[in-house]
């Protein structure tokens, strides 16, 4: 199955300023790929070159197999755009706001009751938006754009603003939807923990360079397990750990030790515990943990930052 984005050096500059900067990036077919990012890390700007709404300086961009400066209006009508505000008639339903955009298309009429039942707004769809919750006028938003069924869905902070109800329905949502139509989501966020609950793929961007990209799974396999440990002298547990082979940290009174990626976190407990009570310690905690996109993320835009400094 081609890819469903695919970008080759894309690049762009505002003045002085090197917004993106030669980002090739590949979105699989029916992922849900997590663009991250900080503020001005430049995840805004790469989405609207993706869109058309702005040109790339240089490098290539292609959305479901069609080239974006070639045919903009062609790889726009494969996408799905939810980037700022929605810009809903408040004083009027959910399901005549999705009615207006709907005619404006001209997709058929069946479409307002599909993307109603895809996203489970069809009970509220006769209420004023006016009266729809945060998570409400999300899930709205998020029909409108699915209206003709584009192949692919560019969200930008779908879960922003919202409370932990709101959140936790639109990640439900977000986790489905590939399965229940097909689709393809690019979602840029800075929500690490929201992202590594949906995204199957990830790209992380850093002063405008993407500095890492891959399977989620993958890349997080390559993360090394910690093993956290808490005892009645953490210094001399240090020093035995250390002895018995393991790479050692301390943070506070715990001490963490640092399995070698890919390595197996139980055994190494086992060992680790069983070197400790030889000693004579008393364990009160010990357990592994395996490091998330947070530390993937911290890891990646280390790199990145001090390639840049060292360019």
């Amino acid at each position: 199955m081609p890819d469903a984005i695919e970008t080759d050096a894309i690049s762009r500059r505002f003045g002085n300023q090197q917004a993106v900067d030669a980002v090739s990036m590949t979105v699989p077919a029916q992922s849900v790929y997590g663009f991250l990012g900080r503020n001005g890390a430049g995840k805004t700007t790469t989405l609207k070159m993706l869109l058309g709404l702005l040109r790339a300086d240089s490098g290539s961009a292609r959305v479901a197999g069609i080239d974006v400066a070639t045919d903009r209006l062609a790889a726009a009508r494969k996408i799905g755009a939810l980037l700022e505000a929605q810009g809903f008639y408040r004083y009027l339903s959910g399901r005549d706001n999705l009615e207006i955009t709907r005619r404006l298309l001209g997709c058929p009429a069946s479409e307002t009751a599909r993307v109603l039942a895809v996203t489970d707004m069809t009970a509220h769809a006769r209420r004023r938006v006016a009266d729809y919750s945060l998570g409400m006028c999300q899930r709205l938003g998020l029909a409108r754009v699915m209206l003709g069924a584009p192949a692919i869905l560019i969200l930008d902070e779908p879960t922003n603003g919202l409370d932990p109800e709101g959140i936790a329905s639109v990640r439900t949502l977000l986790r489905e939807l590939p399965d229940r139509t097909g689709v393809t989501m690019l979602v840029s966020s800075h929500l690490l923990g929201e992202v590594e609950q949906v995204a199957t793929h990830v790209g992380i961007l850093n002063h405008g360079r993407l500095v890492q990209e891959g399977d989620l799974a993958s890349l997080r396999a390559g993360l090394a397990t910690e093993i956290r440990c808490e005892t009645d002298d953490p210094a001399r547990a240090a020093q035995v750990a250390a002895a018995h082979g393991f790479t050692v940290k301390q943070d506070d009174e715990v001490v963490v030790a640092v399995l070698a990626p890919g390595e197996a976190p139980r055994p190494a407990a086992a060992a680790l515990n069983r070197a400790l009570c030889l000693a004579g310690l008393g364990v009160h905690h010990l357990a592994p943990r395996t490091r998330s996109l947070q530390h993937l993320y911290q890891q990646a835009s280390a790199a990145g930052a001090t390639d840049l400094e060292t360019r």
